[in-house]
């Protein structure tokens, strides 16, 4: 299994639907080309919505992790714009 280095961390499990992807499409935004965020965020709409739509961005889905505990990491590297 290949391992991918984290450039930075973001954590939406405070927030609901749709502020989820707002927070997550900031976080990428601020990060360069190549790069990789970790996302943590609920189980539900969150896991649901939230790749559907960075993938729709442009973004490029490395991996989803259930950490066993309703919440899960999507590991995205970003994509030039």
């Amino acid at each position: 299994m290949a391992e991918f280095k984290i450039d930075e961390n973001v954590d939406i499990t405070d927030v609901v639907c749709p502020t989820t992807f707002v927070k997550a499409k900031v976080a990428l935004e601020e990060l360069d080309e190549g790069q990789v965020l970790s996302i943590r965020m609920n189980d539900g709409e969150p896991v649901q919505n939230v790749p559907r739509s960075i993938k729709e961005e442009g973004h490029q889905i490395l991996k989803l992790i259930d950490n066993d505990d309703g919440t899960y990491d999507l590991i995205v590297r970003k994509v030039g714009e």
